[in-house]
């Protein structure tokens, strides 16, 4: 009994704590700001790693409205640049088209220019010849030329009376052509606008010819022949031949 007493009074008795009770309402509160304290840190390590990664929806929005505004900006000036390069484009068309008809003209002016200094000496050296009374025709200037066409070919010619020209020089031309097809050798009579043999011609100093005439593409032309004949004579009064200019 009394070491039982000591045991359970004595100083080898066990040690008791003391502790006071803490109220449920605020274990519930301290719980409670743990729990919102997570969630925050929660909350804050996604929106940290949210922006991180680019997913924030007021960046991305701005970012597009920028975006957006560059794009109508880039259009607006892209609209601007085509129609300024249009018009560009409409200028140097009508550059090159009025570039292309000087260059003809001045083409047709320098050939005329030359066949003008070729008739001048033509004249100046029929004039020239003296000592002659009796009334002369001469055929001056006989060119043949490959027109612009396939088939297509120019003959030009001038015709001359020298002398006393007493009276005009009334007759006719009579035109034949010498080519090669299929390799055979062949000759044909040019006829005139009007379809007819001969073309008639009526002057008292000169008188200049021009035409075209036109043959199959696969045609090699070689000469043409050209006849003067004056009016009431069967016989030709004049002969020439001139080959094709290359």
């Amino acid at each position: 009994m009394i070491k039982s007493l000591k045991k359970k009074h004595g100083i080898s008795a066990s040690r008791v704590a003391i502790r006071p009770q803490t109220p449920a309402y605020v274990r519930w509160l301290v719980i409670a700001i743990l729990a919102v304290l997570a969630l925050g840190l929660s909350w804050g390590m996604y929106d940290a790693g949210r922006k991180f990664a680019g997913f924030d929806k007021t960046e991305t929005s701005d970012e597009l409205n920028r975006l957006s505004q560059l794009n109508a900006r880039l259009e607006r000036d892209n609209e601007e640049l085509r129609m300024k390069l249009a018009g560009l484009d409409r200028q140097l068309q009508m550059d090159l088209v009025a570039r292309e008809d000087i260059a003809k003209q001045v083409k047709i002016l320098e050939n005329e220019n030359i066949r003008l200094k070729e008739d001048l000496a033509f004249f100046q050296n029929l004039g020239s010849v003296g000592g002659k009374s009796e009334q002369k025709v001469s055929i001056g200037r006989l060119k043949l030329e490959r027109g612009k066409l396939p088939g297509e070919y120019r003959y030009s010619l001038l015709l001359v009376q020298s002398g006393p020209r007493a009276k005009d020089f009334q007759g006719s031309l009579e035109f034949a052509v010498h080519f090669q097809q299929n390799g055979e050798k062949m000759m044909i009579p040019i006829t005139s606008d009007s379809s007819a043999p001969m073309l008639d011609v009526n002057f008292r100093f000169y008188q200049r010819i021009e035409n075209t005439f036109h043959l199959p593409p696969d045609a090699i032309v070689d000469s043409m022949q050209v006849k003067v004949f004056e009016k009431g004579v069967s016989q030709a009064r004049l002969m020439q031949t001139v080959n094709l200019s290359l």
